[in-house]
């Protein structure tokens, strides 16, 4: 058994169309469109957690609440709260699973993408990121 990352992505307009606000590229989601991806994620989280593969599951805030935290030339932090106008797909959701194989999770990552959202909205890559076990802790 190997952990993976399995990451969604999304962008704050996004973010904004799940709320009924369109824009470019993100047409608004309806309250139904918004119920049916819960269920749909949330069928997921429950097979997931059937199967005993689930480890953790999340989904994150807006990008606009995101925090940056950089050293500064000085040595000192430098500390920026979003929204940034310079990003683009972040992070929106994760699972920590633990699977047989690169073969099992990737058949999870598929059926992630299948996931209703309203025609016109962005389809975005579910990344899988082996996760290193030992050794290569950080910290």
């Amino acid at each position: 058994m190997a952990k993976y990352l399995v990451m969604v992505q999304g962008t704050q307009a996004d973010y904004e169309a799940m709320a009924g606000k369109a824009s470019p590229g993100s047409p608004a989601w309806s309250e139904q469109d918004v119920q049916a991806m819960y269920a749909y994620m949330g069928a997921i989280n429950d097979d997931l957690a059937e199967t005993g593969e689930m480890v953790d599951g999340q989904g994150l805030t807006e990008p606009a609440k995101t925090r940056l935290v950089t050293l500064g030339e000085d040595g000192k932090a430098v500390i920026t709260d979003g929204p940034y106008s310079e990003t683009k797909e972040l992070m929106a959701g994760y699972w920590v699973l633990e699977c047989e194989s690169l073969e099992r999770v990737t058949e999870i990552a598929e059926r992630v993408t299948r996931c209703p959202q309203p025609a016109g909205a962005p389809n975005y890559p579910v990344v899988i990121r082996p996760i290193q076990e030992g050794g290569g802790d950080i910290g």
